[in-house]
């Protein structure tokens, strides 16, 4: 049985769960009934910060468009364009052994592709989630419904990893943003054009 997180919650991930290495990040969501003409198209994203809670440069931002951290440790397995079908819509591979000293926090994302030009915000979608799997056996460890508490934001910090006490815990986080990409870019110390 996973453990089901509210927002804020904190949990341990390594803490009594001794050997786990490898983890999953599965991100879903569902689109409301909407007819704006454009696809939903979601986009989950890591960052991966130092102590400040800033990315140390563009290349700790793993997305569709930098799939794998030069570690190895981080790897996005691919951009799904309309969030279609059941199940995680979208993962991201995380080797805990693989993580550089220097990174505290892979904090886990979702914003909506070109959400200004398509009029599209997260109180458009339902059913949002992350949920953390140990991948050498399958089984899911944690899960946080984010729940209905977005109107007009458009980028959402949904989770994160973080170093404590020389083992690893989970944050249930939960806070959105507007400006999408951008804002949240802006936010982790990356200027995008």
């Amino acid at each position: 049985m996973p453990i089901n997180l509210t927002k804020g919650q904190k949990v341990d991930l390594t803490k009594g769960n001794a050997g786990l290495k490898n983890l999953v990040i599965g991100l879903g969501w569902d689109t409301n009934k909407y007819d704006g003409g454009a696809d939903f198209d979601l986009d989950a994203a890591a960052f991966l910060t130092g102590a400040n809670g800033k990315v140390p440069s563009q290349e700790e931002f793993v997305f569709y468009g930098n799939l794998i951290h030069k570690s190895g440790s981080v790897e996005h397995m691919g951009d799904n364009l309309t969030g279609e079908g059941d199940g995680d819509d979208e993962q991201i591979k995380v080797d805990l052994s693989k993580i550089p000293a220097n990174v505290e926090k892979v904090v886990f994302t979702v914003t909506i592709y070109d959400s200004e030009t398509r009029r599209q915000n997260f109180g458009q979608i339902s059913n949002a989630y992350i949920r953390v799997v140990n991948e050498s056996n399958n089984q899911e460890l944690i899960r946080y419904d984010l729940g209905e508490d977005f109107s007009i934001e458009t980028a959402v910090v949904v989770g994160e990893i973080y170093r404590h006490a020389g083992e690893w815990k989970f944050n249930a986080v939960g806070s959105g943003f507007q400006g999408g990409l951008a804002a949240l870019c802006a936010n982790f110390g990356i200027e995008v054009a």
